[in-house]
């Protein structure tokens, strides 16, 4: 794995932000948490995600070690790492909250597919 951060961080919440920051990111992770996805899934599944800033994100992922890619029979499948299932309960708890809010404030949530 290319990815490193070699300098302080004042808390950890500043260290995982560091990582996890960054437009889509933890809506892919959130998909990939439910089962190994391939491309053309991710992009149904996010369609305001454009194809460009689909496989930067990705790639991204991959880098930072949570997410792997396989290419295999003619289409790419993508998974968590075992450092990737580790986010599994702070998803969980983000899905959870953002379903409790999204009445408070008045938000719709489309049906998962």
């Amino acid at each position: 794995m290319a990815f490193s951060l070699r300098r302080e961080f004042s808390c950890p919440v500043e260290l995982a932000l560091e990582v996890l920051g960054g437009k889509w990111k933890v809506v892919l992770l959130a998909h990939l948490k439910e089962r190994p996805r391939r491309y053309a899934e991710l992009r149904r599944l996010v369609p305001r995600l454009s194809d460009k800033m689909l496989a930067q994100r990705l790639r991204d992922l991959e880098e930072l070690g949570l997410v792997r890619h396989r290419k295999q029979r003619g289409f790419s499948e993508y998974a968590l790492t075992a450092r990737g299932l580790t986010l599994g309960p702070a998803l969980t708890a983000l899905y959870d909250w953002g379903t409790a809010l999204a009445p408070e404030v008045g938000a719709s949530l489309s049906q998962p597919s």
